[in-house]
């Protein structure tokens, strides 16, 4: 997944980062074929360099290791709002057919079986940046056929949804899981597979979804990391470990 999510950014992007398997992917490009990738964190670091993954947006290497801090608020108006911002990376418990996203409960709002984490930056993050790409493991549980909340609108109810709300910007353009790489369809906006990784049946990826799932006709196939990509990431989660006792994204 880390090494697949990194291969879809390029040298030049502004990228905003998450915490987890985001930050390794991200981190990852940039120590490999996109060194002029600029990384921004939620918490106003701006082209953060860091040495080992850190453990929140509040990590002080961020701000150390930056071009530049800013405060919140100016991250949010200025540089997210204003459209300086190429791709964000999300994660999320649930995701629906069009890229709707949940962080905030499983169940009932109410009583809910689990209270996650939140919104956070999210839903900003998703309106603000050119486009959006979401990581996370495939399963039934996470890929289900209706949100148990809406966190964060990814295509919505699928085309044209996002744009009548007034918003410009593209959206969630890949997921990418532990078994494959998902598109939303250039007509309905339901996610679609696009790509295989090497070793993963269609079946496999089926079985692993709360909806009937799309495929494109051409499936691609995922090329596995190569010996650099997996001794740089290898590498980084080593530094991690030593900075922090543990190494956020290894999953």
């Amino acid at each position: 997944m880390t090494v697949a999510a990194a291969r879809l950014l390029s040298d030049g992007d502004v990228c905003f980062v998450g915490i987890g398997l985001p930050s390794a992917a991200c981190n990852l490009a940039r120590l490999t074929h996109a060194p002029r990738l600029t990384l921004i964190y939620e918490s106003g670091a701006i082209g953060a360099r860091p040495g080992a993954l850190p453990l929140s947006i509040g990590d002080g290497e961020l701000c150390e290791t930056a071009l530049t801090t800013v405060s919140v608020p100016e991250m949010f108006r200025y540089w997210l709002s204003g459209g300086r911002i190429t791709v964000g990376f999300l994660g999320a418990a649930q995701i629906d057919r069009h890229a709707n996203l949940n962080t905030t409960v499983l169940g009932d709002y109410r009583r809910p079986r689990v209270r996650l984490p939140g919104a956070g930056g999210a839903p900003e993050i998703a309106s603000g940046c050119d486009q959006v790409f979401v990581v996370l493991p495939q399963s039934p549980r996470a890929f289900v056929e209706r949100l148990d909340f809406v966190t964060t609108l990814g295509h919505g109810e699928g085309r044209g949804h996002r744009l009548g709300l007034g918003l410009t910007t593209n959206g969630p353009t890949k997921v990418i899981t532990d078994l494959c790489i998902l598109e939303p369809d250039a007509e309905t906006r339901e996610l679609t597979v696009t790509q295989l990784h090497r070793g993963v049946t269609v079946d496999e990826v089926k079985q692993a979804t709360g909806w009937p799932l799309r495929f494109a006709g051409m499936l691609g196939e995922t090329a596995p990391p190569s010996a650099h990509e997996l001794a740089v990431l290898r590498d980084l989660h080593r530094r991690t470990e030593e900075a922090h006792g543990t190494s956020p994204g290894v999953a």
